[in-house]
């Protein structure tokens, strides 16, 4: 049976907006993803000085925004530790509100992406109130619910500078009429860091746990640590690698037990990230031209939604709703 249009069960997330056809975390990159088809508005939120909620891939700064041109700013260069990493530029922790709303959004991987460049310094950093009203413009206009699915982002390194993120993560949801069985746009919340979905629990929205290819995150990826992992989540993002790996050759694997597992657990999965330029498809889905000419990604998203995944984390959120069409009118 065809799964219902006006919100279907896989899950396209927009992952920081359209973020392959405009500079991610924008309000420009987030209305596109929506308008691509974009079930859910991604963000990873850090806080101000000021203790405002904004949207920025990480605490730094200086390879997303102009900062760096910015005379005034240049005494706020410096180097910071964040869960054992060492960083050096501006954080956004380092500036008020007003002082973030001076800057403009650069792209984060022009190289990659130079067409996203092109749009450097046309658009603000947003506040997360500014995307939550985002999403509701959008669900009016589409004739949808365009949901947000927030990241509270080196949660435990901002609780150290005294900016907790659930808090006003919390509150903004509150006041938005976003918390609850039936809150007034769909939400989930998402995080790296299981304490910081412990914090979120009053928020009664399902919440999911993030997780990489690295070594320390195997314990989670069995039976029993993902009946762990359902103590406390009703959801898990896993790095895509961990559903479907890759051969020696780069070509897609077979999938892992990991979509049967966690829904045995009772959790939904959502991967992450799906990118459709030649330089991220697997081997034998690449298109033969240049590393950032788009690829065969139709035929990844398929195998992804045949393992069983309820949704995506997606760059290009056009392709993953096209994938899915094509998809679902095959069942």
């Amino acid at each position: 049976m065809r799964r219902n249009k006006q919100e279907p069960e896989l899950k396209i997330v927009s992952h920081r907006g359209a973020s392959g056809h405009r500079p991610e975390h924008t309000l420009a990159s987030y209305e596109l993803g929506a308008r691509f088809g974009g079930d859910f508005m991604e963000i990873d939120l850090v806080a101000t000085a000021d203790g405002t909620l904004v949207a920025r891939h990480e605490p730094e700064i200086g390879d997303t925004t102009d900062v760096a041109e910015r005379p005034e700013f240049a005494d706020r260069h410096a180097t910071r530790t964040i869960d054992g990493r060492e960083y050096t530029g501006w954080f956004v922790h380092d500036f008020t509100l007003d002082e973030i709303k001076t800057l403009r959004a650069t792209e984060r991987i022009p190289d990659v992406r130079p067409d996203n460049a092109s749009h450097d310094g046309d658009y603000e950093i947003p506040t997360l109130q500014e995307i939550v009203d985002l999403a509701g413009r959008m669900t009016k206009e589409l004739g949808r619910r365009v949901g947000i699915y927030p990241e509270t982002k080196h949660p435990a390194y901002h609780t150290g500078l005294g900016l907790d993120l659930e808090p006003p993560l919390l509150a903004a949801l509150l006041d938005n009429g976003l918390t609850g069985p039936e809150p007034e746009l769909p939400v989930f919340l998402q995080s790296f860091e299981s304490e910081s979905l412990r914090r979120l629990v009053d928020a009664g929205l399902p919440r999911v746990f993030l997780m990489g290819t690295e070594e320390h995150w195997k314990p989670y990826l069995t039976p029993e640590g993902l009946a762990g992992v359902a103590e406390f989540a009703e959801a898990v993002g896993p790095a895509k690698d961990l559903v479907i790996p890759r051969d020696e050759d780069d070509t897609l694997s077979e999938p892992t037990s990991l979509v049967e597992d966690a829904h045995a657990a009772g959790l939904v999965v959502h991967p992450w990230t799906f990118r459709s330029e030649n330089r991220f498809l697997p081997a034998d889905l690449r298109s033969g031209g240049a590393p950032d000419d788009f690829g065969g990604f139709a035929a990844e998203y398929e195998a992804f939604f045949a393992a069983g995944v309820d949704g995506v984390f997606t760059d290009h959120s056009r392709h993953a709703f096209l994938a899915r069409e094509i998809y679902l009118e095959g069942e």
